[in-house]
């Protein structure tokens, strides 16, 4: 379905511009896994999803070449990357290097009322699963993918560093690519997910970095071992 498009904005005026409107709605469609790993597309076709100008797509391209994230095939169109083993290893290597590094930062200078309103959230959603209160599931299953993005997100910005925070952008759509190509995102797998999240977000909340650490590596484990297609304990 095509997007409505959005309005046409000035970066002089300190507004979103069109190339980067077109960015963040290629990256979306890259994130929920609506371009496929080995999928060719034209510009047009991205027009099409996007509802965004030919000229903005082009202008945005060659930020996603840079990022490794779109390739272009000559006479052929833009090719997403392939899900091979060393792609998906160095994502989550990245991801590893990164997230394990900010865990010092986090318990310095993150607020103990972020981590307990995060802890908050995940015992109200591990709850619904439990009793079946979850009438709209896939629609329940969308926003827990989201928090999730977005608490990891905010754990690497708490090392303030703008440089590492778009590198781990760029990773983290990679890695979500692998997920929705790999991963069936299920009630199962949220309580799963939710269990491993509070293993870690609960040292960090009592200030014990040494745990935070080892509980927070077991997740990133658990979820490349389900990126490579193999299975985790449930």
């Amino acid at each position: 379905m095509t997007q409505t498009p959005s309005p046409t904005w000035t970066a002089a005026g300190g507004e979103t511009s069109l190339r980067q409107i077109a960015y963040d709605r290629i990256e979306d469609l890259l994130n929920w896994g609506r371009l496929r790993p080995g999928q060719i597309i034209s510009q047009r076709a991205l027009v099409e999803m996007t509802g965004v100008t030919l000229g903005s797509v082009r202008e945005a391209i060659p930020r996603f070449e840079a990022e490794g994230l779109l390739q272009t095939v000559p006479q052929r169109g833009l090719m997403v990357p392939s899900l091979d083993v060393v792609f998906v290893r160095e994502a989550y290597q990245m991801r590893r290097l990164i997230e394990l590094g900010t865990v010092p930062d986090l318990c310095e200078r993150l607020e103990k009322s972020v981590v307990q309103g995060w802890i908050d959230w995940h015992l109200a959603a591990r709850a619904r699963l439990a009793e079946g209160d979850t009438d709209d599931l896939s629609g329940f299953l969308r926003d827990f993918q989201l928090f999730d993005w977005q608490m990891h997100s905010q754990m690497v910005e708490a090392m303030e560093n703008k440089l590492i925070s778009n590198v781990y952008r760029v990773t983290a759509i990679k890695i979500r690519m692998a997920a929705q190509s790999r991963v069936r995102v299920t009630r199962q797998n949220a309580t799963r997910v939710i269990s491993e999240h509070l293993d870690f977000l609960t040292p960090l909340l009592q200030g014990r970095c040494d745990a935070t650490t080892q509980a927070l590596s077991r997740h990133i484990n658990q979820s490349l071992t389900l990126a490579l297609g193999g299975t985790v304990p449930t």
